[in-house]
């Protein structure tokens, strides 16, 4: 079989599959180009079953680009909360700003102007220009090269740009005529499904009698790609805090900066584990007395108690592994006034520091790990 007839082969026989086996994906029940850009959003680096409720809830409360674009960032970032990630939420939100000023609040059909908008890179514009538009653009993802490494056996380090770059053409060459969207989709499901990073059920395959992969018998060794360096461990101690006085029945939370890693989201107060910086685990003894200590510098005056729990969290270039220390408030050591209750405060100021009770957290938007921590410590 030549080159151009294994692609046609390849083509006839996914569509054909994908048509009878499609999941029902609340995405794929229209064709609204801002529903399908934020489910695509949602899934960069999340599995289906999990974006599937967190899309209904954002599209239930931002059902259109301009009802997301005017909402607060703290009610976005609350209706993304758990999805991580979060310069995913605020990028969409800025480009949605993007749409309502320049393309009078509708997704333009139009691939350079979908490209130019905030976080979309070239696999969300592929995707939203065929899945909504029926256009014949790649979307390749790390599913889609998986698929075509092993069907065409294709042995480049699929980490390269140039070897992204060529399989965005051999797409290109793949999409039959009309048939954009439902092709692009169906390259995703195979690999979601069938085509697995491990394991793939070649049996199942519907494209399996001429899998290059599998005849060579690298079904299992393909792609090639280069692994990623492993993320930063930071040893960390966290300090929940139980308010005492008028604070009684609250814990005190604190905002992180304005920009960088979960820019405006509010977690407990944590510290390194010691001002070495090690690797290895602290003894809880000078853990909290560091804590204490680096806590007091910002103003926040606490009585650590003990040890409560355990708890990580993975970024995509640091892992946490946190301990959380059961601390008691000294009012007579916080400086000033940036500790406040939670009343409302001055137009466009927010404060560093809140004592908040569970229902508080309604409203704020917390990265996963210290929703967890916090909540195992309100319902315990």
């Amino acid at each position: 079989m030549n080159r151009m007839e294994h692609q046609r082969y390849f083509s006839r026989e996914l569509l054909g599959w994908y048509m009878v086996n499609k999941r029902d994906l609340p995405w794929r029940r229209h064709r609204d180009p801002f529903f399908i850009w934020v489910s695509e959003i949602m899934l960069q680096q999340t599995r289906v079953e999990t974006v599937i409720p967190y899309f209904h809830r954002f599209i239930d409360r931002f059902p259109t680009i301009q009802a997301l674009a005017e909402a607060p960032e703290e009610d976005v970032l609350k209706h993304w909360e758990g999805l991580g990630y979060y310069s995913r939420a605020r990028n969409l939100q800025q480009a949605a700003k993007q749409v309502m000023e320049l393309h009078g609040g509708n997704v333009p059909d139009d691939r350079v102007a979908v490209a130019a908008l905030k976080g979309v890179g070239p696999y969300t514009t592929g995707a939203i220009m065929s899945i909504a538009f029926n256009r014949p653009e790649p979307a390749v993802d790390g599913n889609v090269m998986r698929v075509l490494s092993r069907q065409f056996l294709i042995e480049d380090d699929i980490m390269k740009g140039s070897t992204r770059a060529a399989m965005e053409e051999l797409v290109r060459e793949l999409i039959p005529d009309q048939r954009a969207s439902d092709f692009n989709q169906a390259l995703m499901e195979l690999g979601a499904l069938v085509c697995t990073p491990k394991s793939p059920h070649c049996l199942t395959c519907p494209v399996m009698e001429h899998c290059a992969g599998r005849l060579a018998g690298r079904e299992e060794t393909l792609p090639v790609k280069t692994k990623a360096k492993p993320p930063r461990l930071e040893q960390r101690s966290v300090a929940l805090i139980e308010g005492v006085g008028e604070h009684a029945g609250r814990i005190l939370v604190r905002q992180r900066p304005a920009t960088g890693l979960l820019a405006r989201m509010w977690e407990l107060p944590h510290v390194p584990a010691s001002p070495s910086g090690v690797d290895g685990p602290v003894p809880d003894e000078p853990a909290m007395d560091w804590l204490a200590g680096s806590l007091r510098e910002e103003g926040i005056g606490l009585q650590p108690l003990g040890f409560l729990r355990e708890a990580e969290h993975t970024f995509s270039h640091i892992h946490w592994n946190l301990r959380v220390y059961r601390c008691m408030e000294e009012p007579t050591l916080v400086k000033g006034d940036r500790i406040e209750a939670m009343a409302p405060t001055t137009e466009g100021v927010q404060p560093l520091l809140r004592w908040i009770q569970e229902k508080d957290m309604e409203t704020l938007a917390f990265p996963k790990v210290f929703l967890d921590i916090i909540r195992g410590y309100f319902q315990q």
